[in-house]
């Protein structure tokens, strides 16, 4: 048995969230969660102490948690984003995208609570500037993050003996971005968002905060480029 504390990160086959595995990865034994078995595995064949975890987060069940008595660190980085305006935007864009960036982060989060509590553990949520502000074409997606802010707060005062800690990232080099880009029908400027291993050193800050300190809430913005 490891001595050594576990995080289990989501949406880690790419972007944000294989870039958090690789920063706890010196420090953690991981499990990596998402639905691409196939690129979990490469991800964690990199990383000393790491195992996929592939799953339906939108499906998660207490057989998928079996066995996962004792958790330090839970960080959910999946998410999906269809921007539309509000009149072009029909139900089940809204649906899919709450079941997707909320419904399963609180269900995978109440899942593992007796996990956490046993390791007084830390839940950390990438949330985005969508979270803090909403712009025309993003009223979904803006709405899910909210909604993931307002999670975020309640399970903070809810739960006093972990740490609830929100990342509010601005624009990030990934796949995801260049999907929201040619939604866009813009161009794409890496040079002009935040690399994903940046919003995974804010991560890392908030894990790695002194026993005493309680890191709530980060915004990391590209510096020069979009805030969301």
């Amino acid at each position: 048995m490891s001595a050594r504390p576990t995080a289990l990160v989501t949406g880690a086959s790419r972007g944000v969230g294989a870039a958090v595995a690789h920063a706890l990865a010196p420090t953690h034994d991981l499990l990596l969660g998402g639905r691409d078995a196939e690129a979990l595995a490469k991800v964690a064949a990199g990383l000393p102490g790491a195992r996929p975890w592939p799953v339906e987060l939108t499906a998660v069940t207490e057989a998928d948690v079996a066995g996962i008595d004792r958790l330090d660190v839970l960080v959910h980085s999946a998410g999906t984003v269809t921007l539309g305006r509000i009149a072009e935007t029909p139900a089940e864009v809204w649906r899919r995208t709450m079941d997707v960036n909320v419904i399963a982060v609180a269900e995978l989060t109440r899942l593992l609570l007796p996990a956490l509590r046993a390791a007084h553990g830390q839940v950390v949520m990438i949330n985005s500037g969508a979270g803090q502000r909403a712009n025309p074409a993003w009223g979904s997606y803006a709405a899910s993050k909210f909604a993931l802010r307002a999670l975020a707060d309640a399970l903070r005062l809810e739960e006093p003996g972990l740490r609830v800690t929100t990342v509010y990232p601005g624009r990030v080099d990934t796949d995801m971005q260049r999907g929201v880009r040619a939604q866009e029908n813009g161009s794409y400027e890496p040079e002009r968002y935040l690399a994903p291993d940046s919003v995974a050193r804010a991560v890392l800050a908030a894990v790695t905060a002194s026993p005493d300190a309680h890191v709530t809430d980060i915004t990391v913005r590209p510096v020069g480029g979009p805030a969301s």
